[in-house]
């Protein structure tokens, strides 16, 4: 074991924060995208430090932490390169091995890309099994290869977000440092889910077929947003496209997009918002969405069922509008902090970084509006944003 690689390698998990934490949403996505693409019911990230193997997201078995020593990845994650094995027991490197013995599992086919830095330190592997015996494609394996890059896209975005909350850098910044590693991951995931559709598996299982249609808008969508958002980011007083928008148009899109969140926490959403306002469509739909799936978040995270009601209310000096949960609400002393960047409040019930809320009002200001927060007669938050009416403007400087 060298003792210097292995320090190496724990300042940089450290530095990831993902060790002990819930699973981030983007990497339960690849690992089961690994598992579908490998055709086999497990996969898992391994994260490997001097001590354990720390599984930190999986899919057909629950995250575990097992000593070093006793990990099948541990054996090959150091030489950085795809392995594939049809059967551990004819493997030299794995036959005693308590994954494949019967001790801890009966693992018979295996393979896995290793998850290499930027500074081109080995940390684990994104690895997929069965316990019988099969086969990997030379393109099944290149695309393995891909999603392990995914991985460390995703690790790497995490890590600068957390430098960001440190430094308290502005947001032009951080679209400048993650644009890049926003479109590898996304680029990929599409190009897969092209290759998914025209699976013929897919005709007897319709139901598949329509969540990955699902996926590939919504992956369309998230690439016209980054666009228009992250050159919005780095010019910071460009003035926003005004079009005219359709607010119950805009609300049917969202809801579809947030079509998982909103089933998984029975979330009812009542919406009297058909009204047309002005702005730019993108970052105007960007502000909605967000507003919606913190009130679904929250709500969902404090035990309810998420009753949330979105509407519209206009006046001669333009439009209102409204966001209305039955969540924990906000404390009256942070109302104002939770809009700033990397900020959330103390009791925040649910996982994420405290972008959303300082992207909401960056958007508000830019189209010459307001965001506020006050109490909501459902019980929760009331979360607001006043735009001008049907007028040109000038945006605020951002």
């Amino acid at each position: 074991m060298n003792t210097a690689h292995d320090t190496t390698r724990r300042e940089i998990i450290a530095q990831y924060g993902v060790v002990g934490e819930p699973p981030e949403p983007d990497l339960e996505g690849l690992v089961q995208l690994a598992a579908t693409i490998s055709g086999v019911p497990t996969a898992v990230i391994n994260i490997i430090d001097d001590r354990h193997q720390h599984q930190i997201a999986t899919v057909g078995i629950s995250p575990s932490v097992c000593a070093r020593e006793d990990s099948m990845c541990a054996v090959v994650f150091a030489g950085a390169e795809r392995v594939v094995v049809s059967d551990a027991r004819r493997d030299e490197r794995f036959a005693a091995n308590p994954f494949v013995t019967g001790d801890i599992a009966r693992i018979r086919f295996y393979a896995s890309s290793p998850l290499v830095t930027p500074r081109g330190v080995p940390i684990g592997t994104l690895c997929v099994f069965d316990d019988t015996p099969g086969l990997l494609t030379e393109e099944q394996g290149r695309a393995l290869d891909v999603l392990a890059h995914q991985v460390v896209d995703v690790l790497e975005l995490r890590r600068l977000a957390r430098e960001l909350r440190r430094s308290n850098d502005a947001l032009e910044g951080f679209a400048r440092q993650v644009s890049h590693d926003l479109r590898n991951p996304l680029t990929a995931i599409s190009g897969f889910l092209e290759l998914a559709v025209d699976s013929p598996e897919l005709a007897d299982a319709p139901v598949a077929a329509r969540a990955i249609e699902r996926a590939e808008a919504a992956a369309h969508r998230m690439s016209v947003m980054l666009d228009d958002l992250l050159a919005f980011a780095r010019v910071g007083g460009v003035p926003p496209t005004t079009v005219s928008v359709d607010v119950g148009d805009l609300l049917d899109e969202i809801q579809e997009d947030l079509h998982a969140a909103l089933s998984e926490s029975g979330a009812r959403i009542d919406v009297t918002a058909s009204t047309e306002i002005e702005g730019d469509r993108t970052m105007l739909r960007v502000l909605v969405e967000n507003l919606v799936a913190n009130a679904v978040k929250f709500a969902a995270a404090a035990g309810r069922r998420p009753h949330i009601d979105v509407h519209v209310e206009r006046s001669s000096s333009g439009i209102r509008l409204i966001v209305d949960d039955d969540g924990p609400g906000i404390p009256e002393d942070e109302r104002e902090r939770v809009f700033g960047l990397m900020e959330r409040g103390h009791n925040a019930l649910a996982p994420g970084l405290g972008i959303g809320l300082a992207t909401c009002r960056r958007i508000a200001e830019a189209h010459g509006g307001r965001i506020g927060i006050s109490d909501s007669p459902l019980g929760g938050a009331r979360v607001w944003v006043t735009l001008p009416g049907s007028r040109r403007f000038e945006p605020a400087a951002v």
